[in-house]
């Protein structure tokens, strides 16, 4: 099964090789859906806008992986952000015509990540970082100049991690005019974790599906309305698609977005 339907969402049931060549052979825009997405998705048509453009939706949440498998449509791997990214850049480690800008997190943590990133691959993969203000995408004048920076840099891959929704909506309104950029992640978190600027969960709870615990205790002041109120609704939501009850809140879905500039140089 090629695509995996969970909620209003079609998620690619992609392995990570999987992913890693069709980005190889076609590039592309890459969104990684999980439980706070699938839930912001039931009200925020701009949002659900955002992620029609992707060119591939994978799976983010063992959460999401568990539904599709209680709902008979299993997804073969969850494909985090935040596992995603360093298996991109260590994949392409050795092409010289991969150059990645990351976008996001507080003021110098993603210098930090683009430093730390470029140590362990041995070579600058990370042209330039940019963190921008808070609130910077309302201010059209400071996403043109990050615009103008990311041309400058020479970036074919730019990593935008600034929170779901800002991130996708972000890459809707500003792809065009990133003519050299051929791939985009939507990597939430993950420039925190390269730079070790927040640590990540355990492998064992990540893998248990409470990876959301581990991010809840770390800063509870800030994500436990997410995880405690907002995400909760999923459960029963999953429950109304498997009994057949549950209708999209978004009805047209428009055809994803490929790049024309599609191969390597």
């Amino acid at each position: 099964m090629k695509k995996v339907n969970v909620l209003n969402v079609s998620i690619d049931n992609l392995s990570r090789a999987e992913l890693l060549t069709k980005l190889d052979r076609e590039g592309g825009i890459v969104f990684t859906p999980n439980v706070d997405h699938l839930m912001k998705l039931q009200t925020d048509g701009d949002f659900y806008k955002a992620y029609n453009i992707a060119t591939y939706k994978v799976c983010d949440s063992q959460i999401v992986l568990y539904a599709s498998k209680f709902l008979g449509t299993p997804i073969k791997e969850k494909l985090s952000g935040s596992d995603l990214f360093p298996a991109f850049y260590m994949h392409h480690k050795d092409n010289e015509s991969v150059k990645i800008f990351l976008l996001g997190a507080a003021e110098g943590v993603a210098r930090k990540a683009q430093e730390r990133i470029n140590n362990q691959v041995g070579r600058n993969i990370i042209v330039a970082s940019h963190s921008p203000s808070f609130g910077f995408e309302k201010s059209e004048k400071e996403c043109l100049e990050i615009i103008d920076k990311i041309n400058k840099s020479g970036a074919t891959v730019l990593a935008i991690g600034v929170g779901a929704p800002k991130q996708e909506k972000w890459i809707l309104k500003y792809k065009n005019k990133l003519p050299n950029v051929k791939v985009f992640l939507s990597v939430g978190a993950s420039l925190d974790f390269e730079a070790g600027h927040k640590p990540r969960s355990p492998q064992w709870m990540s893998d248990a599906g409470i990876e959301w615990l581990h991010r809840l205790l770390s800063e509870p002041q800030r994500l436990w309305k997410r995880y405690l109120i907002d995400d909760m609704p999923f459960f029963w939501l999953i429950l109304k698609q498997k009994l057949n009850l549950y209708k999209k809140p978004f009805q047209t879905e428009k055809k994803s977005v490929k790049l024309e500039r599609v191969k390597w140089e």
